[in-house]
């Protein structure tokens, strides 16, 4: 019979066992998951955690607002982890973006890829079925660990309350160690409950009869004291340490050597370097110390200043055939870089980045490096400027590339002064927000060809002042990058500089913006076309399908939501500079406003592609 079987005096011996020496606090505690995961936010200076709720995830919403970590909630699941992108690009910490199960998480994907090629710091918090329902149809129930590891440095799924607070600190650290990117938490339900509500939920309404009833609510209970054995032991909550590659002596050495032989040397800054922990500030005097020649791209725009005679804009390519020594701080050959064939195959190349595969991308088969660095950049610009002190470029190097930066930025201004075949020339909408933009501007870039046109027009006024997608070139960050900017900067104008199309993506943010007080200003190149794609699918295919859009109405979605929205077309040329400063007058009142501009075509840019 099964009740002598020795299986079953086993079982019977277990459970007895595990009854008596399980503590009864662990039953009686009316605390939850969600508090641990708060504890370790807080103590890692974690400020906000961006969301859209749902159910799976409350009692980590809960706790962390009771400990005095800003919860906000937005209308779209990768809006909110936009947000936190931007937070961790702007803070130096890691964003913190929690979603609800399945659709929550799956609604997340682009977002969480972007910050993985942009290399930002992100820890998603997300929701799972319950733990012996995970397989067994629950509600929202998917293979979330499959579908994230591709996207994350790190993926974990809790699987009792105890490892809660270890396995959080531990994903903080990797998110900002060796490369930065995002991490990936996920809780089942039963995780983040108190026990008393996930025990009645647990409790078998009708078990089976005779012994395989016995059997059945055994392992139930089993199950349940094992999920929140040692829930509530004292635990370190504390950040671990953070590893960052630097350079060694002996290449920092070689490397002195090279730049103070060339004639003219050229720096390429990627936005690597503006990461942890190098200050910006350090990094700019470095920079201005060694007196070469910079081009800026992704967030290490505004590095220099708004006017620095180092800061070269335009003629990338023209430059890059004449230097003899070029030095890549942080920035990839890829696409951007033509996969580095623009490099001159004479030029002594440097190429510092964290990341090996980064660092070498294209070597292969376009570029050989001199020196290949698998280091942070920021610091090793700071050792290379101290070690080349009293050393100085040729002034005439910069100064010609600098002369040239000017002749095409007065031909850039005569094409902005040219009437377009209708509304406004966009070129001259952009010139003048560019002179009447806040010296404290954080600018945001959502779009194709009129963010195009605003990359060779804007300056940013200082470093982390320039936020786009990077190297995934995606749409739709503009809401969720300037939420995460005005949190993050509140004092600073932030401007959102939009595609008509892009804008699709993330206006309802307007009601985001409105309810949390977030007030930006939202710049809207309307020209009712998808223009980035139209430029090459209609004169290389003979069709503008799917490209067309309509001169909607966006200003009065924005009043919609709660904010400020105004149409500007070429009637009101002469006053654009007065509705700019209303705009400006009404963000600092507290106002999300949308500038929904009318704009023309210009043959600015052509040629360029989006593929």
């Amino acid at each position: 019979m099964l009740l002598c079987t020795p299986l079953f005096l086993f079982l019977l011996c277990t459970f007895f066992h595990f009854l008596y020496f399980f503590p009864q606090t662990e039953t009686q505690s009316p605390r939850h998951g969600g508090e641990s995961v708060a504890e370790v936010l807080r103590a890692h200076g974690v400020k906000f955690v961006f969301t859209l709720v749902g159910g799976h995830i409350s009692p980590i919403l809960v706790a962390c607002e009771k400990l005095g970590i800003r919860i906000v909630d937005t209308r779209h699941e990768a809006t909110a982890v936009f947000a936190a992108d931007a937070v961790a690009r702007l803070s130096g910490t890691v964003g913190v973006a929690a979603v609800t199960a399945g659709p929550g998480l799956t609604n997340t994907v682009t977002a969480v890829k972007n910050a993985q090629m942009a290399e930002s710091p992100l820890l998603l918090l997300g929701g799972a079925a319950a733990t012996l329902l995970q397989g067994r149809g629950a509600l929202q129930d998917i293979d979330q660990m499959s579908l994230f590891k591709p996207l994350c440095k790190f993926c974990a799924s809790v699987r009792s309350v105890k490892d809660i607070a270890i396995t959080v600190r531990k994903a903080l650290a990797i998110a900002q160690s060796g490369t930065p990117g995002p991490v990936f938490i996920e809780f089942p339900i039963d995780t983040l409950y108190p026990f008393h509500l996930v025990s009645k939920e647990f409790g078998v309404k009708n078990p089976p009869k005779g012994i395989m009833g016995k059997v059945v609510t055994w392992y139930l209970h089993n199950h349940l004291k094992n999920l929140f054995a040692g829930a509530w032991e004292t635990r370190d909550v504390s950040p671990l340490p953070v590893h960052i590659p630097q350079a060694t002596d002996n290449q920092v050495q070689k490397c002195i050597e090279l730049v103070s032989r060339a004639k003219k040397p050229v720096i390429l800054l990627g936005s690597q370097a503006t990461l942890p922990p190098t200050p910006t500030d350090d990094i700019r005097a470095a920079l201005e110390s060694l007196g070469i020649p910079c081009f800026l791209g992704g967030m290490s725009r505004g590095m220099l200043g708004r006017n620095s005679p180092l800061h070269i804009r335009q003629n990338r390519s023209d430059a890059l055939k004449e230097a003899d020594l070029v030095l890549l701080a942080g920035t990839v050959c890829d696409f951007r870089l033509s996969y580095g064939r623009v490099l001159n195959r004479r030029s002594r190349i440097i190429a510092v980045n964290r990341d090996k595969t980064q660092l070498l991308k294209n070597s292969d088969m376009f570029w050989k490096p001199t020196v290949a660095i698998q280091g942070d950049a920021g610091s090793f610009l700071l050792r290379l400027s101290k070690g080349l002190k009293g050393h100085t470029c040729p002034e005439d190097w910069p100064q010609s590339l600098k002369a040239g930066d000017v002749t095409k930025e007065k031909a850039n201004r005569r094409k902005a002064d040219e009437k377009t075949d209708r509304h406004l020339n966009p070129l001259s909408v952009l010139h003048r927000v560019d002179e009447l933009m806040a010296d404290d501007s954080i600018i945001v870039a959502d779009g194709g060809d009129f963010v195009g046109s605003a990359a060779y027009i804007m300056r940013p006024r200082g470093p982390l002042r320039w936020l786009d997608p990077g190297a995934f070139g995606t749409l739709g960050v503009g809401g969720g990058f300037a939420l995460g900017a005005k949190l993050c900067r509140p004092e600073s104008e932030v401007w959102i500089i939009y595609g008509d199309g892009s804008l699709g993506y993330s206006v309802a943010e307007f009601d985001t913006f409105t309810r949390h007080k977030t007030p930006v200003i939202a710049l809207v190149g309307n020209d009712a076309c998808w223009s980035q794609i139209a430029r090459e699918q209609v004169p290389i295919l003979g069709s503008n399908v799917a490209c067309g859009l309509a001169f909607t109405d966006y200003h009065i979605v924005a009043d919609g939501y709660g904010g400020k929205g105004t149409l500007i077309g070429r009637e009101d040329e002469d006053k654009l500079d007065g509705i700019i400063k209303e705009a400006q007058k009404e963000t600092r009142q507290g106002r999300a406003t949308l500038l929904n501009v009318l704009i023309g075509k210009t043959n600015f840019r052509e040629g360029s592609i989006s593929v």
